[in-house]
């Protein structure tokens, strides 16, 4: 028997401004399950993920979870959104731990997360010292997972993680978020790339506006037929 799904998107339309951004998109997503959202650049990621974490308010449809209508401030409780680094002043002078700790003070809720937990799930406990201009892109991004994991979150939005990144770096992102999927946590990552790297996900939701497929890797490949979107892929 289907667990019943954590969240629920049904016909779901954003605009910003004039523009309709997110036309009439419906999936849900199981407890657990790690799931690519791809696309290209200007496809709606970004604007969808800022719509399921209550910064942006629909025009149209609905969003629920677990069964309920999921609030601002139901969404602040449950899901927790990891920017792009570009959004992040890196040359900041702070450490690892620092910029950890941060996120927990944003979130501080019954259930959060030690900090010293998070650095161990995401595999920087040797570098929390460091300061986060010394870190690698994917050290970087690793970083950026775990502010994100302190907050009692169980829906993980991540917006680009693999972006700019090494291969090597990409899989070592990915083994993590494997690690965090088979622990128990949801996580919907968004990227704009296509590639070998998709088989990393239980599923995938290719975007552009629309929902244009929706399934395993290997289905999505299917009904897609060749469809390539950038060089390498995260999800």
């Amino acid at each position: 028997m289907k667990p019943e799904a954590l969240l629920s998107v049904d016909q779901l339309c954003v605009r910003r401004g004039p523009e309709l951004v997110l036309d009439q998109l419906s999936f849900t997503l199981q407890p657990g399950s790690l799931t690519a959202l791809v696309g290209p650049n200007g496809a709606g990621k970004s604007t969808l993920l800022q719509a399921l974490e209550g910064q942006l308010s629909p025009s149209g449809g609905s969003i629920s979870w677990e069964g309920i209508p999921l609030t601002p401030v139901l969404a602040r409780q449950q899901l927790a959104l990891m920017p792009q680094r570009g959004e992040i002043a890196w040359g900041f002078p702070i450490t690892v731990r620092a910029l950890v700790a941060l996120g927990r003070l944003a979130g501080q809720r019954p259930g959060c997360c030690d900090v010293e937990a998070a650095l161990q799930r995401v595999g920087l406990v040797g570098l929390a010292g460091r300061r986060l201009d010394q870190l690698s892109g994917g050290q970087q991004q690793r970083a950026l997972l775990a502010r994100t994991l302190v907050q009692p979150a169980r829906l993980l939005l991540l917006d680009e993680p693999c972006a700019a990144i090494d291969p090597p770096s990409r899989t070592e992102l990915l083994r993590v978020m494997r690690q965090l999927s088979d622990a128990g946590l949801t996580l919907l990552v968004s990227s704009h790339d296509w590639g070998r790297d998709l088989d990393a996900y239980d599923r995938v939701l290719v975007l552009d506006r629309q929902l244009l497929a929706d399934g395993t890797p290997q289905q999505v490949r299917q009904a897609l037929g060749d469809l390539r979107v950038g060089n390498h892929c995260c999800g």
